[in-house]
């Protein structure tokens, strides 16, 4: 009999006790819930005049300083390619020439943010933070 018992009581103590698994899923739980509030998503902030701004002439005492970006990211100013590296000191030439002047940036529909983020951060460099962005499409 005694061998009996002693098979009956180790059936008793095979039983798996889930509650440490289940305070650990918890713990996980609440340690992604905290996690989660704290990531924050980078965001370009971008000022786009509204449509009746576009279509008004540009003020002649006050001028913008104009860069073009085209479609296969080609940088364009005053009617003339420069590099990307040149793009700080042609803002800055321009800066100096008409203090009060916005940077704006026309930037064609299908070039790259990575190139407006580029012109953003060089007009920054230029102390230059009035800085717009103009979508448009080249016509065929």
């Amino acid at each position: 009999m005694s061998r009996r018992r002693k098979h009956g009581e180790a059936e008793d103590n095979s039983e798996i006790d889930l509650t440490p698994m289940l305070d650990v899923v918890f713990i996980m739980l609440i340690f992604f819930i905290v996690t989660a509030s704290f990531v924050k998503e980078s965001v370009i902030d971008t000022t786009i005049p509204p449509k009746n701004e576009q279509q008004n002439p540009p003020d002649e005492d006050n001028p913008s300083i104009v860069v073009t970006i085209r479609s296969n990211d080609e940088i364009w100013m005053e009617d003339r390619r420069i590099d990307v590296r040149a793009v700080r000191a042609n803002i800055e030439r321009m800066h100096a020439e008409h203090p009060k002047a916005a940077v704006v940036v026309r930037a064609h529909i299908k070039s790259t943010a990575k190139m407006y983020v580029a012109i953003a951060d060089a007009a920054r460099e230029a102390d230059v933070y009035n800085i717009a962005l103009v979508p448009y499409e080249e016509k065929i």
